[in-house]
C-alpha cells in the first residue's frame, strides 16, 4: 500500500491545479489547496469540498504572513503552480505575475526549506521567448525581451527558476522545475482565455472562431493527464535544481487546430482572422528527450482529448468521430 502523503497544491483552484488536486485525493492523499482566487475558480474544486482529505485555504503566497501561517505544518510535497496565466492577462495582471513569481516563489521556497518538503515548480515554455531554435531543449537559453510586451510572464518565470536553482545550491532543498507547453483538458473554465476553450465557447454560442494573426503560429498541445504523470515522475526521479520540458509531440498551427475541431463537431464552425492584440510567438515545440529518459511519453492525442472535452463545453461531436480517424487527421495535418 502506498504511503498516504500530505500535499500542498498552490494554485490548486486553477485548471491544472484542480486536476492535480483531484488526482491526488483520488489516490488517497491529503491535500491542502492554496489559492487567492485571482484567476482560480471555486467551481473547479467544488467536487472535492466534501472530502475529509481536502481543504481549501484562501491566501496569497506573496502575503508577508504566508510562511508563518504554515511554518508549523508538515507537508511531504508542495506543488507550486501559482501565477495568473493566459496571454490576454499579461497586460492587466502584469504586476500580479511579477510579484507572484518573485516574492511569492521566495516565500514558497522558505516554507519548503523549513518543512523539508519536496517541491515541484511549474515554469513555462514562455521562458524560451520567441524561439529561434526548434525543438527547444532545456539547454536553450531562449530569445526573450526583458522589457517586451510579454516580459512580466516570461521574466517572472525565469526569475522563479533562478530562485529555485539558488535554493537547491545553497540550502540543498529537493526542488525541481518543469517547463509546461500548451496544456488542455477538462477543468478549463469556459471563460479561459486560452485557444481551445475560446474556440469551444464560440462554437457553443454560434459565433465565429477568432484566430489572431495569420493562424500559422505552431503549438504542440498536451493533455492534462499526460502532464500530471510527467510532474509526478519529475518529482520522484528528477534531479534537484534542473528543468524538464513537458509537452505534446504533435505540432499544429492554430488554423489546423481550428480545422481539427471543425472535423470533430456536428455544429457549424466559421473562422475569422483578426490582427493580434499582443506580440505573438511564431512557434513552440518541446524537446522531451530529458523527461522521456525518466520513463514518460504522452498517451492522449489532441483529438482524443478534444472528444473528451467537447460534451462538457456544450459542443456536440459528430457521430462518426473516433480517436483513430481523428489521429489520422492530426498526422496528415502536421507541417
Amino acid at each position: 500500500m502506498k504511503k498516504k502523503k500530505r500535499i500542498m497544491v498552490i494554485g490548486g483552484a486553477g485548471f491544472i491545479g484542480s486536476n492535480i488536486c483531484k488526482y491526488l485525493v483520488e489516490n488517497g492523499h491529503s491535500v491542502d489547496c492554496i489559492d487567492n482566487f485571482s484567476t482560480g475558480r471555486r467551481a473547479s474544486i467544488s467536487s472535492l469540498e466534501g472530502s475529509r482529505s481536502f481543504r481549501i485555504i484562501e491566501i496569497d503566497i506573496s502575503d508577508p504572513d504566508f510562511v508563518s501561517e504554515f511554518g508549523n505544518e508538515k507537508y511531504d510535497e508542495i506543488f507550486h503552480l501559482a501565477c495568473p496565466t493566459g496571454v490576454p492577462n499579461i497586460r492587466p495582471m502584469a504586476e500580479e505575475m511579477l510579484v507572484t513569481c518573485s516574492t511569492g516563489t521566495s516565500n514558497v521556497l522558505k516554507l519548503a526549506k523549513r518543512l523539508e518538503s519536496k517541491l515541484i515548480f511549474t515554469s513555462s515554455a514562455e521562458v524560451y521567448g520567441d524561439p529561434e531554435t526548434f525543438p527547444q531543449s532545456e539547454t536553450y537559453n531562449g530569445n526573450v525581451d526583458p522589457v517586451g510586451p510579454r516580459s512580466a510572464y516570461e521574466e517572472g518565470k525565469r526569475f522563479s527558476e533562478a530562485l529555485i536553482a539558488m535554493y537547491v545550491n545553497k540550502y540543498q532543498i529537493d526542488a525541481k522545475i518543469i517547463r509546461l507547453f500548451n496544456t488542455f483538458g477538462n477543468g478549463m473554465s469556459p471563460d479561459d482565455t486560452r485557444v481551445i476553450p475560446q474556440f469551444l465557447k464560440r462554437i457553443r454560442l454560434g459565433q465565429k472562431i477568432t484566430i489572431y494573426g495569420d493562424g500559422n503560429q505552431n503549438r504542440a498541445h498536451m493533455h492534462v493527464q499526460d502532464l500530471i504523470r510527467g510532474m509526478l515522475l519529475v518529482l520522484e526521479r528528477g534531479v534537484p535544481g534542473e528543468a524538464y520540458n513537458i509537452g505534446g509531440s504533435t505540432q499544429m498551427t492554430i488554423s489546423e487546430l481550428a480545422l481539427l475541431i471543425d472535423s470533430l463537431t456536428s455544429m457549424p464552425v466559421e473562422i475569422e482572422f483578426r490582427p493580434h492584440f499582443i506580440e505573438d510567438h511564431g512557434g513552440r515545440l518541446p524537446d522531451t528527450t530529458k523527461i522521456r529518459g525518466l520513463g514518460w511519453s504522452p498517451r492522449v492525442t489532441i483529438a482524443e482529448g478534444l472528444l473528451e472535452m467537447m460534451p462538457n463545453y456544450g459542443v456536440s461531436a459528430i457521430d462518426s468521430a473516433s480517436p483513430e480517424t481523428c489521429e489520422t487527421f492530426e498526422l496528415l495535418s502536421v507541417t
